[in-house]
């Protein structure tokens, strides 16, 4: 590991495995995992469970009274793994339901709750060394981010590693209909008035229909070698 600290930003499309990409670099680099769409899901699940947020409508004045109460905060549980807190309890298995899944991407697209999410990010990354996924972090919250990486992967790839990951937590959902989900929230993310999802010009695609994730972090490894000096 390497002493020099660096911002890995990390965009992409949903479901193209840009958490565990993230949270592997991270742990082989030393650094801190962030990823923000655990934030706009925390954030979308509290408006459900107010009422503030539904597939029908959000009730914004409510929404952001409600972001007054939230402290999100990332944190290991006693098996090692990094999950999200809300407001102190261990929330990661249900912010990843289909159920919060169908309402993000509406909910993210409010400049206010995008507001929210950046201050939180900006203020975990001010001393560098992270590795943070989301939708924008190269081309918003972290423009000047020394290393920018862009994630995609076939659709139907996406929506079947996305079918594995519910199943490995109980949930049991149609294929098509997780492959709908994923088609919306390109579509939405794709355009948003505030910060829409979109490669920084300066970016590295990683196409990882057919690769492994020891073959992405293989890949993260060489450009992090042959650019920075940094070995993992």
């Amino acid at each position: 590991m390497d002493a020099r600290k660096i911002i890995i930003a990390v965009d992409g499309y949903s479901s193209t495995g840009k958490s565990t990409f993230a949270r592997t670099a991270a742990a082989k680099l030393g650094y801190l995992h962030l990823d923000s769409g655990a934030l706009y899901r925390s954030v979308t699940l509290k408006g459900m469970e107010s009422g503030a947020v539904s597939k029908e409508c959000i009730d914004a004045g409510k929404l952001s009274e409600l972001l007054g109460s939230l402290d999100i905060t990332f944190g290991k549980t006693a098996d090692g793994e990094f999950h999200t807190f809300i407001n102190g309890a261990d929330s990661e298995s249900m912010i990843r339901s289909l159920k919060v899944s169908s309402c993000v991407s509406q909910v993210a697209e409010l400049p206010f709750v995008r507001g929210f999410v950046d201050r939180i990010l900006q203020g975990y990354g001010a001393g560098k060394g992270i590795v943070m996924d989301g939708r924008d972090i190269g081309t918003t919250v972290f423009p000047n981010a020394e290393l920018k990486i862009f994630m995609t992967a076939d659709k139907r790839t996406r929506a079947l590693r996305r079918m594995k990951e519910m199943e490995t937590s109980g949930g049991k959902i149609p294929f098509e209909e997780i492959l709908a989900n994923i088609e919306q929230r390109d579509y939405i993310d794709a355009h948003r008035k505030t910060s829409p999802l979109s490669k920084a010009p300066d970016a590295i695609v990683l196409d990882n229909s057919d690769m492994t994730l020891e073959q992405e972090i293989e890949w993260l490894g060489n450009i992090l070698k042959d650019r920075f000096g940094i070995c993992i």
